[in-house]
């Protein structure tokens, strides 16, 4: 056999070797991380979706929580993993977009040590106050707050959060002056707004629920650009006068860059189809969450834009941490 067809046939063997191999794709159990503790919302959206997506395709998923740093040291996890799309993450807005400008360093770049795969949900805010406040409406707060410029507080669940930037974002779009103060997380925060404590608190719609529902929060708004399902008489930011306004935290697949291309797409598409499934959806949605979905280009270009948007609310509000 001559040495050309030889070689031929080894390149013939090679190609067919690398087709089954991608074909065959998953062959073990694919890591899934989420960088924050078992119970909250990105760990409750990584399970339900995580699980739809098993049942239907075979898949084996093993949910691994990597909580620390705002969820850096999870998402860096992922970003350090071989791309053979074994090891994927539930990114979301803060570790995304947030964290690169909020921190002074972090170990990972958003957009290049990462492949978006899709945009899995998103999670509107609320801003709410004490049932017995004086504020019955966004309107009322935000006069009061220019009444009293610097007096009037709003907490939230820690500096450089979403909801903690969100409220930065209200106070630039109504020109207001008010003090933050941060918490170390949500139980905290509500004891200090049900009491009278703080005046007002952002935080988001799943956590404050029940606190609604049992008659010792009022909402006043929302964040997102539509109305919530679980709160239909409560307006929106955005229609109590605060034209344009949209703030949400998101949440997304990530595997490694340079994982195959066509793992990728398996992904996408099986999560896709997860997410138009409507007994998922209901479940999504009984936890605030509103189903996107959509390509990795879209959501690549989601991360992009969002830190740019991010960045700039992060410098304006002073917010840092080393």
């Amino acid at each position: 056999m001559s040495l050309t067809r030889r070689t031929l046939l080894a390149l013939a063997a090679a190609t067919l070797s690398t087709g089954a191999f991608a074909q065959a794709w998953p062959a073990k159990p694919i890591r899934l991380v989420v960088p924050f503790p078992p119970g909250g919302g990105t760990d409750t959206i990584a399970r339900e979706t995580s699980q739809k997506v098993a049942a239907a395709t075979g898949w084996t998923f093993v949910i691994e929580n990597r909580p620390g740093a705002g969820g850096n040291l999870g998402v860096d996890t992922v970003a350090k993993a071989p791309a053979d799309g074994y090891t994927i993450v539930l990114g979301q807005t803060s570790n995304l977009a947030i964290n690169p400008t909020l921190y002074a360093k972090i170990p990972y770049d958003s957009q290049k040590d990462l492949a978006p795969v899709v945009h899995i949900a998103n999670a509107p805010l609320v801003l709410v106050t004490s049932a017995a406040s004086p504020y019955k409406t966004l309107a009322d707060a935000v006069k009061a707050a220019k009444a009293r410029p610097g007096a009037v507080n709003f907490a939230s669940p820690g500096n450089g959060t979403v909801a903690h930037l969100t409220s930065e974002l209200l106070q630039r779009s109504a020109g207001l002056q008010m003090q933050h103060v941060p918490y170390k997380g949500a139980a905290q925060a509500m004891t200090d707004v049900i009491s009278g404590n703080v005046e007002l608190y952002m935080s988001s719609v799943p956590t404050m629920l029940g606190q609604i529902r049992q008659g010792k929060m009022r909402p006043l708004a929302v964040t997102s650009a539509k109305r919530v399902d679980d709160l239909p008489n409560v307006p929106t930011i955005n229609e109590s006068g605060y034209k344009g306004f949209d703030s949400v935290t998101w949440f997304g697949l990530l595997a490694p860059a340079g994982t195959p291309k066509d793992v990728v797409a398996k992904l996408n598409a099986e999560f896709n189809k997860a997410l138009q499934q409507p007994d998922l959806r209901k479940r999504l949605s009984d936890e605030g969450a509103d189903p996107v979905g959509g390509t990795p280009e879209q959501f690549a270009s989601l991360i992009k834009d969002e830190i740019v948007r991010w960045g700039k609310v992060v410098k304006d509000s002073g917010a840092k941490v080393d």
